[in-house]
């Protein structure tokens, strides 16, 4: 072992007798280790094998016992530090031992100090409580005294009496026994008089604390210096006639819908207890957790003295507030005109031609399936926004909020195919928002157009046009040669004219969002037309459900701008959530506006769905438990490029179906196609539908490892027909009937091993063994079942034509009669679809 180690001390003693003693050289270190854990190996002074001699003086290494590899300097040296440990460690032992005992006199001292402090006390109260019943002795013998001598003067001063007869002895002594007897009477209410006060001297002492209430634990709980001085200032008062009521605070308390009973308290500055005790008094139980309802609440402030303000959830969306603008602020700004009209008559070539643009080629099939806002400027100077609606019949909700928005409807009909459905629907809502129609017949430059075939068709709708002496205006253009577009834009420029359109754009910005979606790298964006004031970037806003801060604008040509004005569409970048298409924008000052009023618009829509979707009643729910039960659901989940396009696909798909199947859309939304769509769908059974969206490669994945169908398309048309004909699969096959045959009974036989057997003539048709049958008795069905057995002759036969006899038997049924008639018939299912 290394001397140099010094973390295992050695000790001494040794095998056979011998010690061997071994030190670290480190012999401070070696020291303070001992002392810290107070011990130190030492063998005893004359101990056998000891090698510390009985005397002081330092011992010679014995060579014998001395371990081997160390010198006897070493070992000297090692010994001397033993030795000096020794003599440190008795040292402090001994200075431990005089502190420890000039502790305890301390102690002794100090408790002796506090006997003959609370031995004084104890002799001064009682010499004060002695004082006080020695004078309070001396104050009831004067008062004796003073009534003594307040009788005797009375006595002196009355008319003398008759002279009584002479009392006896012991009479007579009588009286000064009793007045001997007086003084001790008094003696008692003295002395309780006399302790009555040294004890209210002890109750006003009793708020000191002395060293025997703190060592014995007594003593109640004692006035804060603060309600002392509280006494003191209001005895003061009272004393200079100062004292007066405090004067009760009425406060104005907002109460909402509902309010807990602590809450309320609060709001009142009163007391919990005294709000509850009223409560109880009213006839209502109710903890300071548990709430109560407005009415209750109104009563209780009322009864307190306060006043009511009465609040509601909504009053949130009051920051939102509608302003009617003075005349001399407003300016004119530029007409919204919404193209309208069926599908493939041409709206978004028109727009592509007034614009100089190629729109139409970029839509899938030709046919625009969400709504586009465009800005245009004429030749004249004059600035125009069009809004270009779809035409398919699924996007009734589209053109709806195209109409909603709009200044002026330009209803495009094809010249060469005249009203059509979705014609008719463009102008129902033309005139449900109650705005100026243009008619632009268009197509006219094939040789098939007849747009007087259109005038007329119109007609019918209550649309007349000026060509007709109506006040309804009529271009003929054609958006592929650009025939009447100028005449088209000088009718546009007239009727907004007309309309003298103003907005004031020096306010908070108002508009309406016309599509929204979810781009990849921008995150949500929303297309939104300006209706009045000026959306600039870094607004705060709040649209629908959702909130966000005007990080970027983007016109219709793609270009950053700073600010948009009353009726320019622009892309708003800074969304927190794609809103719906067709909500309100709405410019606020702080975002925590904006949020307080998007997360109250969200919990309003969720109850909303919530109460919409629940039975009322234990009635109404199983009824609807029942009808869910009978019919079949085909779930699907959507996932679109733009909100309208997917809320349109919803409605369409919300359409197919009858009383035994149905489509049940489990979620839709904007954006690709994610694990979490795919995770949702494998736990419904649902397949995945992605209208002109794609799943990433996670979910594509994701989509194969759990066996989910994706299904892309980008035309309505093919999406509508392909749910339509997966919904069909889900309906029950028709079965139909087709009687082949008719057997009349001649005998019936009693076979062993088979039962009854029937002996038959087919009397029509063919009776076949796979054939279901019915036997009739008296033209009465008595039962329906299957043949056991068909037999011609003795040969098992599957089938037997008119005219030949056989025997029959029937599976589970004997009760057969001559003369009952076998009706033999055939099932076929027949599959249906949905129309």
């Amino acid at each position: 072992m290394s001397d140099t180690d010094g973390k295992k001390p050695l000790g001494l003693g040794g095998k056979g007798g011998q010690v061997k003693q071994s030190f670290s050289h480190g012999r401070t270190k070696s020291v303070v280790v001992e002392k810290k854990r107070k011990r130190v190996v030492v063998p005893k002074p004359g101990a056998a094998g000891s090698t510390q001699p009985s005397s002081g003086a330092t011992p010679r290494p014995d060579p014998a016992r001395r371990p081997a590899g160390i010198s006897d300097a070493e070992m000297e040296r090692r010994l001397k530090a033993l030795a000096a440990a020794r003599s440190r460690e008795i040292e402090d032992a001994a200075i431990r031992a005089a502190d420890e005992q000039a502790r305890e006199e301390d102690r002794q001292r100090r408790r002796e100090e506090a006997e003959a402090r609370e031995r004084e006390e104890r002799e001064r109260e009682e010499a004060l409580r002695a004082k006080a019943q020695e004078e309070a002795r001396a104050a009831a013998e004067a008062e004796i005294r003073k009534e003594r001598k307040d009788a005797a003067e009375a006595e002196a001063a009355k008319p003398a009496a008759p002279t009584a007869p002479e009392a006896p002895l012991s009479e007579r002594a009588r009286p000064a026994s009793t007045d001997a007897r007086k003084a001790p009477n008094k003696r008692p209410d003295d002395d309780r008089q006399a302790r009555a006060k040294p004890r209210e001297d002890a109750g006003r002492r009793s708020g000191k604390l002395t060293l025997k209430d703190a060592l014995s634990g007594d003593g109640g709980r004692q006035r804060s210096m603060a309600a002392m001085k509280r006494k003191q200032e209001r005895a003061r008062q009272k004393a200079m006639g100062q004292s007066q009521s405090r004067e009760k605070v009425v406060r104005e308390v907002q109460l909402p819908e509902t309010i807990v009973v602590q809450e309320l308290a609060n709001r009142m500055a009163e007391r919990v207890a005294d709000v509850v005790k009223s409560l109880m008094k009213m006839g209502v139980m109710a903890t300071m957790n548990q709430s109560i309802d407005a009415d209750t609440a109104e009563l209780l402030i009322e009864e307190f003295g306060h006043k009511v303000v009465r609040v509601s959830d909504s009053d949130v969306e009051q920051v939102i507030h509608q302003v009617d603008d003075a005349p001399e602020l407003l300016q004119h700004r530029p007409p919204i005109i919404t193209i309208m009209g069926h599908v493939d008559h041409g709206k978004t070539s028109l727009l592509d031609a007034l614009r100089k643009t190629n729109v139409v080629s970029g839509e899938a099939g030709g046919i625009t399936q969400h709504i586009g806002a465009y800005q245009v400027t004429t030749e004249s100077g004059a600035v125009l926004s069009f809004l270009d609606t779809p035409g398919h019949a699924a996007f009734t909700s589209m053109r709806a909020r195209g109409a909603n928005v709009t200044d002026i409807v330009v209803l495009v009909v094809a010249a060469d195919d005249s009203v059509m459905p979705q014609t008719i629907e463009a102008i129902n809502h033309a005139k449900a928002a109650k705005v100026p129609m243009i008619v632009a017949i268009n197509k006219c430059d094939k040789p098939a157009a007849d747009p007087n075939k259109v005038r007329t068709g119109l007609l019918q709708h209550e649309v007349v046009v000026e060509a007709m002496s109506g006040d309804v205006q009529d271009v003929e253009v054609s958006a592929m040669t650009g025939m009447g577009l100028d005449t088209l834009l000088e009718a546009i420029a007239l009727q907004a004219e007309i309309l003298e359109l103003k907005a004031n754009p020096d306010r908070s910005a108002m508009g309406a969002v016309i599509e929204a979606q979810l781009d990849i790298g921008r995150g949500p964006v929303a297309t939104v037309l300006v209706q009045n004031g000026t959306l600039r970037q870094g607004d705060i806003f709040v649209v629908g459900e959702q909130w966000g801060k005007v990080r970027a604008l983007v016109n219709d040509k793609g270009e950053r701008v700073k600010e948009a004005g009353p009726s320019v569409p622009v892309e708003v970048l800074g969304l927190n959530g794609t809103p719906e298409a067709g909500d309100v924008l709405n410019v606020v000052e702080t975002e925590a506006q904006a949020r307080e009023i998007a997360d109250y618009r969200q919990q309003a829509a969720k109850d909303k769905r919530a109460a919409a979707g629940a039975a009322t009643t234990l009635e109404q729910l199983m009824a609807k438990a029942k009808a869910d039960k009978d019919i079949s659901e085909l779930p699907v989940l959507l996932k679109a490029d733009v909100q309208g396009s997917a809320e349109a696909i919803v409605q369409a798909l919300e359409k197919i179906g009858n009383d035994e199947v149905r489509v049940r859309v489990l979620h839709y939304g904007v954006g690709a196609i994610t694990d979490t769509d795919v995770g949702l769908a494998e736990a419904s059974g649902a397949p995945i539908i992605g209208f002109n969206v794609r799943a990433n490669a996670s979910a594509r994945q994701s989509a194969n490892q759990k066996g989910v169908e994706l299904r892309y398309y980008s035309i309505i048309y093919d999406l509508v027909d392909d749910i339509k004909a997966a919904a069909s699969g889900l309906l029950s096959a028709e079965v139909r009937e087709n009687f082949i045959g008719y057997a009349e009974i001649r005998d019936v036989f009693k076979v062993s091993g088979v039962g009854k057997v029937a002996g038959c003539l087919v009397t029509e048709g063919v009776a076949r063994r796979s054939a279901g049958v019915r036997l009739l008795r008296d033209n009465v069905v008595i039962h329906e079942g299957t043949l056991k057995t068909l037999k011609r002759f003795k040969d098992e036969v599957k089938e037997v034509q008119s005219g030949q006899e056989c025997g029959m038997a029937f599976e589970n049924y004997e009760d057969v009669r001559v003369k009952d008639v076998i009706e033999i018939f055939e099932r076929e299912e027949v599959e249906r679809t949905l129309t």
